[in-house]
């Protein structure tokens, strides 16, 4: 079996700080690779693999303005279909712009969706409905227009993440600052249960994080750490006495709910989306609907065991159930196209 995997050039693959699609893709071509499978990673030139790197673009685009995107996603994606009949299988993980290449191979292709940015790119993903193979990353997230192969929630490298039996003295927010991921609702929390907040993550909205995060940062009950690389970010989730994840959408997944509770920090999560699938509510953190409820929530985290949050990693999130989750669709769909 030889997989094509190709990742989003936005970031190098792994990334180097933020670049959730790209770790998911860093995560599944080595565990692939350390299966015995024969992987070819298509990513950014400078991306780190123990199997086969393809790559055209020289770095990536957020990390190097001079690059084009659109022009760079082009030339990344017909790099792999003008090689597609070299593999027995491509894995997409670059959302639906490289649907409209598919019809370049007969190699079937197997897009993983980490989500639907909108509506509008719906027609793309119907028009290869049935002609390409689509997995979703929760069941909160399909499109009931759409037909799936499996759903396949994403696993964790838990040797990245220290488990840490007692509860810190402050609050983590850890994602990227825009309004889906509610920083200012983590804010107000933290000020009515009366504990610090460490805020980290990239800016993705310029304008909300001055208007609505930057007025209320002090650095002394309000802190933003910015970025956090993978040792920062295993100390500040697994140092805080609980995840604030006041979501202002329905994600699809939440890696960062996953990395904390590894960690044994529990997680008051806004209940939309796919958060009843990554969350065991009332063992591991609260589902809430409101920010007077995340209040109320944290009084009761203290009763929660750390320990039952690691475990529920272990069981139900880990690298290793991802990659045999990942490897039976595979062969499902080589069974199929035989």
């Amino acid at each position: 079996m030889h997989i094509a995997m190709l990742s989003p050039i936005a970031w190098r693959t792994p990334p180097r700080h933020y670049g959730p699609w790209e770790s998911v893709v860093s995560l599944l071509t080595e565990g692939l690779v350390n299966k015995g499978i024969e992987v070819t990673l298509f990513a950014t030139k400078d991306s780190q693999t123990k199997g086969h790197l393809a790559g055209i673009t020289p770095h990536g685009y957020e990390e190097d303005k001079e690059l084009l995107p659109k022009v760079w996603e082009c030339l990344h994606i017909s790099e792999l279909f003008e090689r597609g009949d070299d593999f027995d299988l491509i894995h997409n993980h670059f959302d639906y712009l490289p649907l409209t290449y598919s019809k370049m191979t007969s190699t079937p292709v197997l897009t993983t969706i980490h989500g639907f940015s909108s509506r509008k790119i719906l027609p793309v993903y119907k028009k290869y409905n049935k002609k390409c193979y689509y997995v979703s990353i929760s069941d909160a997230d399909r499109s009931p227009e759409l037909d799936y192969i499996a759903t396949v929630h994403h696993g964790i490298d838990l040797n990245q993440f220290t488990y840490q039996p007692e509860p810190g003295d402050y609050l983590i927010f850890f994602g990227r600052i825009h309004h889906d991921k509610g920083a200012w609702e983590a804010i107000q929390i933290a000020r009515k249960f009366d504990m610090n907040l460490i805020i980290a993550g990239i800016i993705q909205d310029d304008v909300y994080f001055e208007q609505k995060v930057k007025p209320h940062i002090n650095n002394d009950n309000i802190d933003y750490v910015g970025v956090a690389g993978p040792k920062k970010r295993d100390k500040l989730l697994g140092g805080a006495y609980a995840l604030l994840h006041p979501i202002n959408f329905s994600e699809p997944f939440g890696l960062s709910v996953v990395e904390a509770m590894a960690c044994g920090t529990p997680v008051i999560a806004f209940n939309k989306g796919s958060m009843p699938e990554v969350i065991n509510n009332g063992e591991t953190g609260f589902l809430v609907n409101s920010i007077e409820e995340a209040v109320e929530a944290l009084k009761q985290v203290k009763k929660l065991k750390r320990l039952n949050c690691r475990k529920w990693i272990e069981e139900k999130f880990s690298l290793e159930r991802m990659i045999i989750d990942y490897i039976e669709v595979y062969e499902k769909i080589l069974s199929k196209t035989s």
